[in-house]
């Protein structure tokens, strides 16, 4: 299903639609009022209280189900999209002068505007519906082009439609394209209509969305990212209990999920030490969840069996037990774990640090860092100087806050831009 200006289309009619797309878009630039800020937020407090009362679970469900996301931990975001959270998010990302800035002289004003027209390639996962993305779109004033990640099952285009039906001056800012990303020559014509490309993904999806943008196009990444626990020797039960929570809460399918644990040591004694604590808070913590979907508890059972096969090469060790699981190893790499509460845990010294994230830069995003009140500023200070964007307690990783950064910057000042006019 596709949405063209209000109405819920087959995907047949693509290539009719695609066809008018850029001339409606410039038509709409060329003769229809700027969006409203205040429209933008009252349609969407309006969906949110919708959603809370339950009306889209029977979409919303069963996409959740599939990445293994509690229904709470849904629920606990929808007040981002409440008006007083919105007002507070474009006052903070905007400056609270966004409706009237200081004129630049006695001759010149100064106005925040859209940068007119973004298109959306949004990720496979939920770590942010694509339809957020779109409202940051519209909060920002723009039109927006969304092209469906496969796995969205139709509620992009219903949540949309719902909020076009609730505020139809949005209709002509909101149009949604299910397209495969190996449609390429409709990608490009996607990105050639766009002011900026606006890229949810890995590596791979945003070197796409690189190769097909002209020299005029804008590109705004919001990559995948990687997250972790930092600990000293001496952290807490009650840190430790946290981020165990918080792990087998997500799964760690969140880009703010942690993968492990690096530990500030160098001694493998001291770590192996420190994954033994671990696992036995761990173990306790897990009685408290759901069970571990059975597809992915038997493949990390199978990836486990070959690792032990091989820890006479590898120098590792494994503790399992109830489909979780805990390594370590002699390595100090940020990797991938294998989801679904099976973690690695390694050593990182404090003077390491630098030298081994780094290098991952622009991968970094939300550690849960686990020390001394004393020594916690030293360590989120050198943290987040190796190129992390969040520091938290391991409860609180993937937590939503209003007024918070995206990984590290602020969407809607990336989607508009300052204009200056002589008068």
């Amino acid at each position: 299903m596709i949405l063209y200006k209000g109405e819920i289309l087959e995907n047949h009619k693509q290539k009719e639609k695609l066809d008018s797309l850029r001339l409606d878009c410039y038509k709409i630039l060329q003769e229809e009022e700027p969006l409203n800020i205040d429209d933008v937020i009252i349609a969407c407090d309006k969906l949110a209280q919708k959603v809370k009362k339950g009306s889209f679970d029977e979409l919303i469900s069963p996409l959740l189900e599939e990445f293994d996301i509690p229904y709470e931990y849904f629920m606990n975001h929808i007040p981002m999209f409440e008006k007083e959270s919105l007002y507070k998010k474009v006052e903070i990302e905007l400056g609270k002068d966004y409706r009237s800035l200081e004129n630049l002289d006695e001759f010149n004003r100064r106005e925040i505007r859209p940068l007119g027209i973004l298109f959306h390639i949004a990720a496979g996962n939920v770590d942010v519906l694509p339809a957020y993305s779109v409202i940051e779109g519209l909060l920002s004033g723009n039109i927006n082009i969304l092209k469906l990640p496969s796995g969205d099952k139709g509620v992009s285009v219903k949540l949309l439609s719902e909020l076009i039906l609730i505020e139809p001056k949005l209709k002509s800012y909101i149009f949604v394209f299910d397209v495969p990303s190996t449609e390429l020559e409709t990608l490009k014509i996607f990105a050639d209509i766009a002011d900026a490309i606006i890229v949810w993904g890995g590596d791979v999806a945003v070197k796409a969305a690189r190769s097909m943008a002209s020299v005029t196009t804008k590109i705004i990444e919001w990559g995948h990212k990687l997250s972790f626990g930092y600990a000293t020797l001496d952290a807490s039960d009650d840190d430790l209990r946290g981020i165990a929570h918080h792990m087998a809460m997500t799964n760690q399918v969140l880009c703010s999920s942690a993968q492990g644990i690096f530990v500030d040591t160098n001694s493998r004694v001291e770590l192996d030490q420190f994954a033994d604590r671990f696992f036995s808070i761990f173990v306790e913590v897990n009685k408290e969840h759901k069970p571990i979907p059975f597809g992915m508890k038997s493949k990390n059972a199978l990836e486990l069996y070959n690792d032990k096969l091989e820890q006479h090469l590898t120098n590792k060790k494994i503790w399992q037990k109830d489909g979780i699981s805990v390594m370590t190893s002699d390595d100090s790499n940020l990797e991938l774990s294998m989801l679904f509460r099976s973690i690695w845990i390694k050593m990182l010294p404090i003077e390491e640090i630098i030298n081994r994230l780094k290098p991952h830069k622009n991968h970094l995003q939300t550690v849960g860092l686990m020390t001394s009140s004393q020594d916690y500023q030293s360590y989120a200070q050198i943290l987040t100087s190796a190129g992390t964007t969040r520091i938290a307690k391991g409860i609180h990783m993937s937590r939503m806050m209003t007024g918070e950064s995206h990984d590290g910057s602020f969407p809607l000042r990336l989607y508009t831009k300052v204009v200056e006019i002589e008068f």
